[in-house]
């Protein structure tokens, strides 16, 4: 939303936490001091978060970041986006990417931020290229959801 275009390939050798929200969306709303808090935890071990708003106007979306306090950057979300990755129907949808680049999780619906913060400190102990790998994705429980 600053005008400053984002790629997810820069974020590569950290853990991001990619949410799908939108400032209407009560279970988002829930989350999203959850996530201010996750940020503020992890950032320094390697950790961001991206927010994906798929809300129609950009002035709702910066009223709400000031409102929550906001700490982690958040782009506009369109269909072509959602879609790229596998199609977002409801919100919210989060997905957990590794230092790899690799969706570890997916979360639909609302998630208890225990759930998040014991996959991130999981994620997090991982390094680049290490041999943990499948074990680890599994784990993690890829494409759990929780409601």
């Amino acid at each position: 939303m600053s005008g400053q275009q984002l790629t997810l390939s820069s974020y590569r050798g950290k853990v991001v936490l990619l949410d799908f929200w939108a400032t209407w969306c009560d279970p988002c709303r829930d989350e999203i001091p959850h996530f201010v808090d996750l940020e503020n935890k992890y950032r320094d071990q390697g950790f961001e978060i991206i927010g994906v708003s798929m809300d129609d106007a950009e002035q709702p979306v910066r009223d709400f970041y000031r409102q929550f306090k906001m700490n982690y950057p958040v782009v506009m979300g369109s269909a072509q986006v959602a879609e790229s990755y596998g199609g977002v129907l409801g919100l919210p949808v989060a997905f957990l990417i590794g230092r790899d680049g690799r969706i570890y999780a997916k979360h639909i619906g609302a998630t208890d931020a225990s759930v998040f913060e014991r996959e991130i400190t999981r994620l997090l102990r991982r390094q680049p290229g290490g041999n943990a790998g499948a074990q680890s994705a599994i784990a993690l429980g890829a494409n759990s959801s929780e409601q």
